[in-house]
This record gives C-alpha cells, structure tokens and sequence, in this order.
C-alpha cells in the first residue's frame, strides 16, 4: 500500500512539473537553450583562465570558437513583438532594440577577439584574460540593461 501511495505521488509530481516547461521549439526555449551552452561555456573558458580548472589550450581554443558561433545564434529568436511567456528578459529588449542590438554587435566582436587571441604561438593563459574579461564584460552589460535578475 505504501509502495503504490508513494508511485501515486511521484507520479502527480512528475505530471506537474511538466506542465510548467518551456517549449524548446518557442523562441523563448530557442534563446534559453543557447544562452545556457554560451554560459557553460563562458564559465569553462573563465575556469581555465582563474585555476578552477586545468588550462588545456587545444580545449580553450575550441571553446573559443564555440562561444564565437553561439553569440551569433541567440538574437534571431527575439521575435519583433514581446510574445508572452515567462521570460528573463524586460521588455526594454523590445522597447529599446537599437540599443540591444549594439550590445549584441559588441558581444560578437569581443567573442571574434577572443577567437583570435587564440591565434597566438605559442598560446599563454596569461595573453587570453583581457578578451576573455571584454566577453565577460558585454555578457554583464546586457544583462545589466536587459534581463530580470
């Protein structure tokens, strides 16, 4: 009896945190889907950079390169109009979409500096910190402006 409460409760648990999801095909779950790869990303290169984690510059320069071509990907699924979902972000995004798009301009050119710091033989930690800190920096800026914290 337990047993079969306990499956019951599970069950109904499951059944209602599904109900709460995005969906991963709105833009909504598009943008949130790239921005949680360019976060994970973002932390592994700073990682590598700050002693968190071993620094492997092959590793570095492909996370790099990955972080260059998400920056590019997240803006086309800013719809035109706010749609309404449960978004992070403030409708200033909408309200203010030249200014957005400036700082979404700067994130790519920071993250294409960064892609060639990496260029550089041989390939020193200590020569990636300051493009890697301008990503870090437009990342905050944005969000700064632009997102619900």
């Amino acid at each position: 009896m337990k047993l079969r409460n306990l499956l019951l409760i599970l069950l109904a648990s499951l059944t209602l945190a599904a109900c709460g999801g995005v969906d991963p095909n709105s833009p909504l779950g598009q943008r949130q889907t790239i921005f949680k790869q360019m976060l994970k990303t973002s932390e592994d290169l700073g990682g590598m950079l700050r002693g968190r984690i071993v620094f492997d510059g092959p590793r570095f320069v492909e996370g790099a390169a990955k972080l260059d071509a998400l920056s590019k990907t997240p803006w086309q699924h800013f719809p035109q109009v706010k749609e309404e979902d449960n978004s992070n972000a403030r409708d200033d995004v909408w309200k203010r979409q030249a200014r957005f798009k400036q700082l979404a301009d700067e994130l790519e050119v920071n993250t294409a500096a960064l892609v060639v710091a990496t260029t550089a033989k041989p390939l020193k930690s200590a020569d990636l910190i300051a493009p890697m800190k301008a990503v870090e920096d437009s990342c905050k800026a944005c969000h700064q402006e632009f997102r619900n914290h």
